[in-house]
């Protein structure tokens, strides 16, 4: 069944140059274009896209409340089109599936490249799982601080000396912004540190470290070259920077350089996960969580043959299961579970290690 998308865009000519381009890919219709929210709820009904492409800044209404007040009425996969980082996380907090960074100079070279991305988006968000929320959960779920899950297992942490050379490694891309958001919110601020790639361009991934750092009790930062990895801290692989994990004699720290994608991404999951098989080993814990494809899968599994224990999200959960199955299906998980108990199951290991 092709992507039946509707484009919501208050410019009449991105709309128009996002229509034509759209209508000529294969298992792509586009429906219908609409102005605005308003627009755009007026005509879901009528025309049925499983689909929404949107951007954020428009008039009457803007694209955050607009997915606010659809996902409990209509659970449609929506795909941001936006230049600005800060409004994007809001609406993936809200319940968007992904984003693709809006050309701020649209050359030609710069429009192929954003619709062959938008495309491809296009295409993993009709196969997206989209969770039903009432008003009142989507609403939460779209502030920008979460109160933590209350567990038994966080007090253990309190007090316990840890191996030093314990690290946790975490990897995601479509749907990861959130799924990353629960795994590690309301980790002890004595958790040993924690390196994640989460599939973004440059600017996001650091506006995403420093909303994460407003809620986490970790502090959060994006990656820059050289930073140690102790605990109580997270770092995020910066946006066209590839993260590896290395180690010296006052313990483990990330080189954070550019260099050629790798399975279609920079930073890539794969990278980091690789670098901390050969560096840590049986010391790590590393996790799998929601995305489209395979990157991560091959570093995993070198992760778990190095003695690692690894986790992978369930299919259940993910919003796209492409990463963790891929990762499973290779041999490279210890355990899957849904998105839930990652975080308890992270704790419990730590505590044997």
């Amino acid at each position: 069944m092709p992507a039946r998308v509707l484009i919501v865009d208050d410019s009449l000519v991105f709309r128009t140059k996002l229509e034509q381009s759209l209508s000529m890919e294969q298992n792509i219709q586009v429906v219908g274009t609409a102005m605005d929210p308003i627009d755009a709820m007026r005509k879901i009904e009528a025309l049925k896209p499983n689909v929404i492409t949107m951007d954020v800044e428009m008039p009457h209404m803007n694209g955050i409340t607009f997915i606010k007040k659809l996902m409990p009425q209509y659970p449609i996969p929506v795909v941001v089109v936006s230049s600005l980082p800060i409004n994007t996380l809001d609406a993936l907090n809200a319940g968007a599936v992904d984003f693709v960074k809006k050309p701020t100079v649209q050359s030609p070279a710069d429009m192929k490249a954003f619709l062959r991305e938008l495309t491809a988006k296009i295409r993993i968000a009709r196969n997206a799982k989209v969770r039903r929320m009432p008003a009142a959960v989507s609403q939460q779920l779209a502030t920008n601080i979460k109160t933590p899950k209350v567990t038994p297992l966080r007090p253990m942490l309190s007090g316990k000396t840890y191996n030093p050379n314990t690290i946790i490694a975490i990897g995601a891309s479509t749907g990861g912004t959130e799924a990353i958001l629960e795994v590690v919110n309301g980790l002890p601020a004595e958790t040993p540190g924690v390196i994640i790639v989460q599939h973004m361009p440059p600017v996001f991934t650091d506006m995403y470290a420093k909303r994460l750092d407003k809620i986490c009790k970790m502090s959060v930062k994006e990656a820059a070259d050289n930073d140690r990895v102790v605990p109580g801290r997270i770092l995020i692989a910066a946006g066209e920077y590839h993260m590896r994990l290395q180690k010296d004699a006052k313990g483990y720290f990330i080189r954070s350089q550019k260099g050629p994608r790798v399975n279609g991404h920079c930073p890539s999951v794969d990278v980091l996960f690789e670098s901390v098989a050969a560096v840590a080993g049986k010391n790590a814990l590393g996790v799998i969580l929601t995305g489209m494809g395979a990157d991560g899968a091959k570093g995993i599994t070198k992760m778990r043959q190095a003695g690692s224990y690894t986790i992978g999200q369930d299919q259940s959960t993910c919003v796209v299961y492409g990463m963790p199955m891929e990762a499973f299906k290779l041999g490279g998980i210890s355990r899957q579970l849904p998105l839930d108990q990652i975080q308890d199951a992270i704790l419990q290991r730590i505590n044997l290690m």
